[in-house]
């Protein structure tokens, strides 16, 4: 994939600073800067930036850092160095926006179901809270269990990772390298871009919906399909405008 490029390096450097902190600073950290739900009381909105620089584990960056180092290096050399900034932040906040849409489409979907059999907004914020707190819940009657449990995730499980970004810097890199053959551990013969960045997608399209992971369980699959989307909406109109015949630098 050829030499790591300048920006790519210090976004590799910021996330490892930022993973061994929140190593050893522990909850606090994630308390601080992964992107809770937008009515949990830990939410702030710079937490719309920091959650990019924050991972759940050691694989989780390895991952995401190798991807970076790949796919990203050769992207910010064809976009140059300040367009690429653009690019990585904005798909990062894209995929920030459409999983925050779709945890607050859940949560609000087992609000109004506990609306429907009488309780109060204020009995409701009070079974979320102790729910939140205890991690113990009973599921009222006349209330589905999947959507109640999918309202109680939407507000208590924080987003972190650098995955949004990544994949839209998958979507690019398939976009401008299609014919390009990746070798993948678990998959003995190389595949062409153009088709396993849309099989990848598909994927997370399939689990976001069905609720079942081929990955396991804790991935924000929405996040990583509207990090794809924004990143495919910004290649899609600079490569029909041929980038303005110019790149940012």
């Amino acid at each position: 994939m050829g030499r790591m490029t300048e920006t790519v390096k210090v976004l590799l450097i910021v996330n490892v600073i930022f993973f061994i902190g929140s190593q050893l600073i522990g909850d606090a950290a994630y308390e601080y800067f992964a992107l809770w739900f937008i009515k949990n009381e830990h939410f702030q909105a710079w937490q719309i930036l920091t959650h990019m620089f924050m991972h759940g584990g050691f694989m989780h960056i390895l991952f995401n850092m190798y991807a970076l180092w790949a796919f990203g290096s050769p992207i910010e050399q064809m976009l140059g160095q300040k367009r690429f900034v653009f690019f990585y932040f904005s798909a990062g906040i894209g995929a920030a926006f459409l999983h925050t849409l779709v945890n607050f489409y859940a949560y609000q979907k087992g609000f109004n179901q506990l609306l429907e059999i009488g309780w109060t907004p204020p009995e409701i914020m009070n079974f979320i809270e102790q729910a939140y707190t205890s991690n113990r819940f009973r599921i009222p009657e006349g209330v589905n269990e999947g959507t109640l449990r999918s309202m109680l995730q939407s507000f208590s499980n924080p987003a972190v990772g650098a995955s949004g970004a990544i994949y839209g810097i998958l979507v690019a890199f398939g976009m401008m390298f299609p014919n390009v053959e990746l070798f993948l551990l678990f998959v003995p013969v190389p595949i062409k871009a153009k088709y396993f960045i849309p099989g990848l997608i598909a994927l997370d399209l399939f689990s976001g919906f069905t609720g079942y992971s081929l990955f396991g369980g804790s991935i924000a699959h929405f996040a990583h399909i509207g990090g794809a989307l924004f990143g495919f909406i910004m290649m899609y109109y600079w490569k029909k405008n041929q980038f303005n015949n110019n790149r940012w630098y």
